[in-house]
Formats: structure tokens, sequence, C-alpha cells
């Protein structure tokens, strides 16, 4: 053994990092349907039985126990409602006490995106415990994450009912549905999650700089999802080579103009965010103006000149500008979610979405949290009716 000098600072392995540095050396090269059995030997070093990962199904309705071995089986557990539901939508643990210990219940987080929850019984949980929890459910999530892209195990997990090739399709050209950042968070939701097809968005935080778009092709199936990647292909190369917002739009129109016949087009809408000082540019190509909320109640309309959708070879658009205030938020939405008919009766309208929009900012939460409570009511208003794709997505500069 080499001793170093008296000043040296000390590099023996405690207790926790050989914890965490065990579960991490056996990560690496670990099938994805063996995290389990990883994650309850890890678990049971600080005493803790009957693990569990549950998985927000598409849907965000259910929280759904991934079937590994080595974790505990059990039913899907309502996210609205339940405690495992409520450690969800607040990112925070819960811990419950039973009769013979505590149920840990720790948010599953990986990038400020949610994937879940781990859950694990202890006889009794002491603050070094929480440490060790909390540290071990970052590195699971993390560990999904890079897995996802070698197993169907978590979207079949997830998969709470049949899912259309087109829908298919768009979730794997999505982003995160969240991210949190100091200065920026950003949450998005799609509807109808197993049949959405035209409707998509995109999201990149390079340095300072915020970028997103959001899209929806005309139509629905296979076209509109075929129509929907090209447009969202285009977005991301152009974005990648650092051009205007105002040619990215010609870009995106050139690809589809290329591509489709002349009569199909996606309407668009793409942002630009200076995260150091508020400056949001934006440009509109036949979509919704993005609705401002200021103190949890909205403000105003993002109105700007509009060119024509994509596709349909207009010219250059104007770029808007507007200052944010710390604590703003923009909320930007597909018309789909304002045109469908309230009950079969008239249009829903933009006037009932202000008011959904008022009534649950009140409640000061996460953008989170907002949006995905946001389009459950609003389906739930409209009869739970949804013939066009429907989509929101609510951004926060934090300043």
């Amino acid at each position: 053994m080499t001793v170093g000098s008296p000043g040296d600072p000390d590099r023996s392995e405690s207790f926790g990092e050989e914890l965490l540095g065990g579960l991490l050396d056996r990560a690496h090269g670990l099938p994805p349907h063996q995290v389990g059995s990883l994650l309850a030997d890890t678990v049971a070093r600080l005493g803790g039985r009957d693990p569990q990962i549950l998985l927000q199904d598409y849907g965000q309705q259910r929280l759904v126990p991934l079937p590994c071995e080595g974790l505990a089986a059990g039913d899907p557990q309502p996210i609205d409602g339940s405690e495992a539901g409520r450690c969800f939508l607040t990112s925070r643990p819960v811990e419950l006490v039973l009769a013979d210990g505590v149920r840990v219940l720790l948010p599953l987080l990986d990038g400020g995106d949610q994937a879940g929850v781990l859950a694990v019984t202890l006889d009794a949980v002491e603050d070094d415990d929480r440490r060790l929890l909390r540290r071990i459910a970052g590195l699971v999530a993390d560990m999904m994450q890079t897995k996802n892209g070698h197993t169907d195990l978590y979207f079949r997990t997830r998969r709470s009912e049949p899912m259309s090739v087109a829908a298919e399709i768009q979730w794997s050209l999505l982003p995160p549905l969240t991210m949190v950042t100091p200065r920026v968070t950003i949450a998005g939701v799609l509807e109808p999650a197993y049949d959405v097809a035209g409707d998509s968005f995109d999201y990149a935080l390079n340095g300072d700089t915020f970028h997103l778009a959001m899209i929806d092709a005309m139509g629905h199936g296979l076209d509109a999802a075929t129509m929907a990647t090209v447009a969202i292909g285009a977005y991301r190369h152009a974005r990648r080579i650092s051009i205007e917002l105002s040619e990215i739009y010609l870009f995106m129109d050139r690809a589809v103009a290329e591509q489709f016949a002349p009569d199909h087009f996606v309407t668009a809408q793409m942002m630009r965010l200076d995260t150091n000082t508020g400056r949001l540019q934006w440009v509109n190509a036949g979509h919704p103006a993005p609705m401002l909320i200021r103190g949890h109640h909205v403000v105003g309309r993002l109105d700007s000149p509009t060119t024509l959708p994509v596709g349909f070879g207009g010219a250059q658009p104007q770029v808007s500008e507007v200052t944010l205030e710390p604590g703003d938020r923009v909320l930007c939405f597909t018309d789909g979610l304002v045109e469908e008919h309230d009950r079969g009766q008239e249009e829903f309208g933009e006037e009932q979405l202000i008011d959904w929009v008022n009534r649950l900012e009140r409640a000061d939460r996460e953008v989170r949290a907002v949006v995905r409570d946001l389009s459950h009511t609003l389906t739930r208003a409209r009869g739970d009716a949804t013939s066009d794709d429907a989509t929101l997505v609510l951004v926060e500069w934090r300043g």
C-alpha cells in the first residue's frame, strides 16, 4: 500500500462511495432487463426490501410497475390521488409509515425530466439513508435513460393501450417532455397520446440560448407523421448550423415543399430565448398566437405578423420580439386544442382556455404539473373528445 504525505486528501472508500460506485461499475455492461436485480442488490445493503420502479404511462394518468427480476410486482397506481403520484408530481420524496417499516418513495429525475418513482421499504429511515437513496434514485434514472434506446421493455411498460404506427413515430421523434434548469423550464403534453400523428415539438438549450419549435402537420395518420418528421428534422438541421429564425422558416419550407404535394403544409412556430436577459424572439407560420402568463395570470397574446404555413413558399417572415420578466410563462398550443367542439356544441375556444389557465395557475405549481393538469382538464371539459391532435407546451423563464 502506498502511503501519501500527511497533507494528501483521504482517498479511502467510504461505505457510501463503495455502494454508489458498485452501482456505477456494474451498470455499464448491464442488460436493460437486469436493472431491477442490480437495484435490489444495492438497496439490500442498506437494509431495503421490496424495491419498485414505477413508470409514468404515455397518457400521463398512471404509474406502472416495471416488470423486472428483483423488483416487487403490484398494480398500476393513479398519478392523481396516490402517494406515489404525489411524489411524482412534486418531485419530492414521500415517506409512508407501515406496520413493518417505512416505505420511501423517491422521484426518478433525469435532467429535470421525471420518468417515474422509485419505492423501497426499510425498517427505519435516517438522514444517511435518505441521502444515499436519493443518489441511488438519480443513478437509476440516468441508467434507465441510457438503456432506453437498447430495449423495448420500458416502452412496453409505459404503454397501457394499443398505439398507432403514427404515434410510435411521433414519440420516437420527441425530446423529453420536461426539462428543468436554473434559468428556463419547459414541459409539454401531446394528446391523444396513443394516436397522435401531426403534432410535435422540439427544443434545445445551447449555452445561454434556448430554442423551441412547435409544429402541426395537416391531416392525420402516417402522412401527417411523415410530414412532421421532415419538418422537425429540417428544423433541427437549420438550428444546428446556427442560422437566424427567419432563415430556419425558409429551410423548413423548402424541405416540406420538396418532399410533398403542393397542397400539403405544416403550421409552425419557432422561438429563441436569451436565458440571460429574457429576450424572446419568435416567428409564426400560421400557428395560434402563444399566451403570456405573468403573475400566474394570462395577461395577453404574443401576437405577431404571420407568414404562410411551411410548405407553401411564404416570404421570409418578420421576427417578433418581447422581453420577459422573471417568472413569466409562455403557453404554446396547437389549434386542435381550441377548435374541438365543447361536448358536441360550440367550439371550445381560446376564452375557455384562458379561463382554465388562470384557474390552474393560481396554485403556483411547477410547469410540469400545470401543463399536465391543463391538458387533462381541457380534455374532460371537451367531453373527452379529441378528433384532432392537441398539444400544449409551457415555458418558464426564471431569470
